[in-house]
């Protein structure tokens, strides 16, 4: 196993590989490095073309150093700066982008960085080890309804307001800092032999409020139609519903919410053609040798030659 596999396993590889088309001379984006699982066979297959690699981490980063080449470049940034940092390189516009939305392997198996529920450790969370907020905050300072809010939101939990009552009655005895003090502080509110998939819930709503990682990926997916060239391919493997819901839509119909735009005409103002109507899955054998790739969903779509008002 190469040490970027060890880091970190990459889901579905082969069909990402495939829905971006590669060109040995052509020049591409992987906006969540991680630990190099996708980009470093991706880089194998240029030439005299060049990846860019986006990871806001600090252990990407060093971990990005194992593939140092010409045709290789790592920007430590988070990936709603996509336009922006491009645009410094340089990198404009490119033919193709890969978004692995999932964490990371490494991250999910390191404790201090809090995000699994298989350890004890600090309730951090931080893609961004430099970041200021922590999970660890956001349980101790958010109100009763904000809680509630992120909660029910982004972790789908159905018993939501139970569970925020919870948070805020046991931070009155004591500080909540830690995995195994949050998971005694909510026990009560698990429901009985589905624990894990309640605390799944509970962790990724604390995550994606940490981490402002809606936010982040609406304003990454909304600068794809301005880098990627027409006949550049978008792919997107997400992990949850809302994430992939919001990527459908984008595709589908250019925006986030509500129906596609269309002129005088009735054309559509949609700068994207979906080419998987259905989300291609992991296959069983994948999801028996790597149990992160049972909820992946992958989504391609390709830049068509509309111009949208954002264009830049």
């Amino acid at each position: 196993m190469s040490s970027a596999a060890a880091y970190h396993r990459p889901v579905m590889l082969a069909q990402c590989l495939e829905a971006l088309e590669l060109c040995p001379d052509g020049r591409y984006v992987d906006v969540t490095f991680g630990g190099g699982g996708h980009s470093a066979p991706l880089l194998d297959q240029l030439t005299t073309g060049h990846l860019y690699s986006f990871d806001q981490d600090a252990d990407a980063e060093q971990e990005a150093r194992r593939l140092e080449r010409p045709q290789f470049t790592f920007i430590r940034a988070n990936f709603r700066d996509l336009h922006q940092e491009l645009a410094r390189h340089g990198a404009l516009p490119v033919d193709g982008l890969l978004a692995d939305l999932g964490v990371s392997s490494h991250q999910f198996d390191t404790p201090e960085r809090g995000f699994s529920t298989r350890f004890d450790g600090p309730l951090d969370m931080r893609m961004d080890p430099e970041g200021e907020r922590t999970a660890a905050g956001v349980v101790a300072e958010y109100s009763e309804a904000e809680l509630h809010r992120i909660f029910g939101m982004y972790g789908e939990v159905t018993n939501a307001r139970t569970l925020a009552a919870a948070v805020v009655q046991a931070r009155r005895s004591q500080p909540i800092n830690t995995i195994g003090e949050l998971k005694k502080a909510i026990a009560a509110c698990m429901p009985r032999g589905k624990e894990n998939k309640y605390l799944a819930q509970v962790f990724q709503a604390l995550r994606i409020e940490v981490n402002d990682e809606m936010a982040a990926l609406q304003e990454m997916l909304l600068q794809t139609a301005e880098v990627l060239r027409p006949g550049g391919r978008l792919v997107v493997m997400s992990y949850h519903s809302l994430e992939d819901r919001l990527v459908k839509n984008f595709m589908a119909k250019g925006k986030f919410f509500g129906e596609v735009e269309t002129d005088l005409f009735g054309h559509a103002h949609n700068p994207f053609e979906v080419l998987t109507r259905k989300p291609v899955e992991a296959s069983a054998e994948e999801v028996a040798e790597n149990s992160r790739a049972r909820s992946a969903k992958l989504r391609v779509a390709v830049r068509t030659e509309f111009k949208g008002k954002n264009q830049r």
